[in-house]
């Protein structure tokens, strides 16, 4: 207890990453200046190499990720800063989301976007949000997202899917499949009879056997197909 609240008092250290330096100076006063000292940027970069050595450096607790960059792009870079020992949360920074950038963001690790014209409590929201676990999609994107990729997977894909999933205790993965359905872990408790901590504890598990954030497990389970949906 006393740990958790000493780490609840300390700032979520941010770090930025944009080819554009003039955006990475715009983020740095929208997160410090606008959150009542709850962020601090750590670092600013604008290329993926940078970003790599600056979170290994510094440990962020969330990165914002530009897309388009010189060299690695956005997506490379997510994929190797979530393959840290220590990864931040990532959340791609973009004004714009063409196809397949969702798909391909997820895929890498990332658990959200925040749009460069957001209005600052919603960047702030999001960033705050992220480190409690929570995909920063709206219902809509998530929904179709989740159905375009899940109606294009192979059989095999499917079955590795479903092997996944049942190599999950039952609990966690019945927790994990009501996550996936869009249940809040206030229902996902009420439905399991038993507390929202434990809903927490059972899907924190999970996304650590399957090494997967919710949102990946959520498409995970979208991609089994189960034949009976819980």
């Amino acid at each position: 207890m006393s740990s958790e609240e000493s780490r609840d008092d300390k700032p979520t250290t941010v770090g930025v990453i944009d080819d554009d330096p003039m955006i990475c100076q715009a983020m740095r006063l929208i997160l410090e200046d606008y959150s009542n000292g709850g962020l601090n940027v750590v670092f600013t970069c604008t290329d993926g190499c940078q970003a790599i050595d600056e979170t290994e450096k510094t440990h962020p607790d969330v990165v914002l990720m530009d897309i388009a960059m010189p060299g690695m792009d956005g997506i490379e870079t997510t994929r190797r800063l979530r393959a840290l020992p220590r990864p931040p949360h990532v959340l791609i920074l973009t004004s714009l989301s063409p196809n397949r950038t969702v798909e391909r963001a997820v895929e890498a690790g990332a658990e959200g976007f925040v749009s460069k014209t957001d209005a600052p409590e919603d960047i702030i929201r999001r960033v705050t949000a992220v480190c409690d676990g929570l995909p920063q999609f709206n219902p809509a994107s998530q929904r179709q997202l989740i159905s375009d990729l899940g109606a294009q997977q192979p059989q095999s894909r499917r079955d590795e899917a479903r092997a996944m999933l049942d190599a999950l205790p039952e609990r966690e993965r019945e927790a994990v499949v009501l996550a996936a359905d869009g249940f809040t872990n206030a229902e996902i408790a009420e439905r399991m009879f038993i507390s929202e901590r434990t809903v927490k504890a059972h899907i924190s598990s999970a996304a650590d056997r399957l090494r997967m954030g919710r949102v990946q497990m959520a498409r995970l389970v979208e991609r089994a197909d189960l034949p009976e949906r819980l």
